[in-house]
């Protein structure tokens, strides 16, 4: 009966001590996400002279383009 009783006993005191370990906090992680948003005034800002000149071209051709179509008619 002895030898039941201490079984019992250090298979109580061996539960305990597992289950008085156990960390009771979940582990969470943080995932931080950095994103870049590029605005119009920024994509100015990274267009060379070049391209910024290359605009303004074609905006001026375009406009005479225009002009002469309206000058033409239309044929219908």
């Amino acid at each position: 009966m002895k030898q039941v009783f201490y079984t019992f006993f250090a298979i109580f005191l061996s539960a305990a001590g597992f289950t008085s370990c156990r960390e009771t906090e979940k582990e969470t992680e943080t995932v931080i996400k950095e994103v870049e948003i590029e605005t119009e005034e920024a994509a100015e800002e990274t267009e060379g002279i070049l391209e910024r000149a290359g605009k303004a071209v074609d905006e001026e051709v375009n406009e005479e383009i225009d002009e002469e179509i309206d000058e033409i008619g239309d044929d219908n």
